[in-house]
């Protein structure tokens, strides 16, 4: 296993736990074992920029944030590559919105707003250790461009919307709550495709680690795909190995199964 020279990681349920916010002491001494012998490391998730505080002080060498929308260098200052959300789909949904009123999330560069707050924003505010959206008029927001936009709906009314109001978006779940949408045919696997290119990477030295459906084209796409226990099973099922949950240590145990530690 000593050709894997990149591993990307998910976030929520994945480097950081849904119990405790935070990322273990066993995945912190497997992160820098795996610096320590080379590794590169990097952030793939669907969290913007400033929200992803929780990994503060771990020294990852690129982020892909939106879901592949938006990547960064280490520094997190070089913008390597950016995806935003068609005007004309942000209007559309804007003015559907004016006679279907429900939430959405919507996510410029350095912030996230919402239309309205229902308890549905607020469970997932809890789950996730989150603020929390400031509420401000969707078409002020839309004038800005716009990565990623969530809108907490079940999937029938989120494949409506997909078929009649947003025809270039697609969407991803992580949690049932809300979706995650972004341009059809951006995922982190565009995401791992960008940052590979910029730091010179083969794909067939990657693994990633991920537990929701957002994580499954990168699941896939990598050399090694590995889902968290915590993983529902159709996450599973499109890994090469799934390991222990995110509160069994299970990013350390798939480094030991697969040798890199």
């Amino acid at each position: 296993m000593n050709r894997i020279k990149a591993v990307f990681f998910d976030i929520d349920g994945t480097l950081v736990s849904f119990k405790t916010h935070r990322v273990s002491p066993s995945t912190l001494a497997a992160l820098d074992a795996l610096r320590d012998g080379g590794v590169k490391i990097f952030v793939a998730t669907g969290r913007m920029l400033p929200m992803i505080d929780v990994l503060d002080g771990i020294p990852f060498d690129g982020y892909i944030t939106y879901n592949g929308a938006y990547c960064v260098d280490a520094g997190r200052r070089n913008v390597i590559y950016t995806c935003p959300v068609p005007q004309e789909d942000l209007e559309a949904l804007v003015h559907h919105l004016e006679k279907d009123p429900f939430p959405v999330a919507f996510m410029p560069e350095d912030a996230i707003t919402i239309n309205c707050i229902n308890d549905g924003v607020r469970e997932v505010a809890r789950k996730i250790d989150f603020s929390l959206p400031r509420v401000e008029d969707p078409r002020k927001t839309i004038r800005r461009k716009v990565f990623q936009f969530s809108p907490y709906v079940d999937e029938e009314k989120m494949r409506y919307l997909e078929q009649h109001v947003i025809p270039h978006c697609v969407a991803s779940r992580w949690m049932p709550l809300f979706a995650d949408v972004n341009v059809r045919g951006v995922s982190k696997q565009t995401g791992i495709d960008r940052m590979l290119e910029y730091c010179g990477l083969d794909l067939g030295e990657t693994m990633a680690f991920g537990d929701g459906g957002n994580d499954i084209p990168m699941l896939r796409h990598a050399a090694i795909g590995v889902a968290m226990g915590n993983a529902a099973d159709h996450v599973k099922a499109a890994a090469d190995y799934t390991t222990a949950s995110v509160d069994d240590d299970g990013i350390a145990q798939a480094f030991r199964h697969f040798g890199l530690l």
